[in-house]
Parts: structure tokens; sequence; C-alpha cells
């Protein structure tokens, strides 16, 4: 008779703990989205604002920092 095959778990310590941040992103994402082709002027500005909505994080770290003053 053959051997038995044993199953090996993995750990997976942090698998279902860091699952949030992607649809925090996609909900930021779209808001930053609606909101900047909303206020261009232009197709180009709309353009531009698809652009910064991808980089929202950074615009949202650079105004805490400016507000922190550091």
């Amino acid at each position: 008779m053959p051997a038995k095959k044993r199953k090996i778990k993995c750990k997976k310590e942090f698998a279902n703990s860091c699952n949030g941040g992607g649809a925090v992103y996609g909900l930021g994402f779209i808001g930053a989205a609606i909101y900047f082709i909303t206020t261009s002027t232009g197709f180009w500005m709309g353009v531009l604002g698809v652009l910064k909505a991808i980089v929202w994080p950074a615009f949202v770290v650079y105004g805490l920092l400016g507000f922190l003053g550091l």
C-alpha cells in the first residue's frame, strides 16, 4: 500500500487582516475621479483629473503634513 500523503497547512497569520485597504483606495479613487472631472474646464483637464485621482493618497498626505506644519 502506498504511504498516505501528509497534508501540510500553511501559516497565514495576516491573510485576513489586511483586506480593507483595496476597498478604501477604490472608493477614494471613484470619489476623487468624480470630483476632479466635475471641476475640470475642458477635456484635457478631465484627463488630468483622472491621473490625479490615481494618486489621490499623495494629495491627502501632503495636505495633512502641511496642516500639521511638518
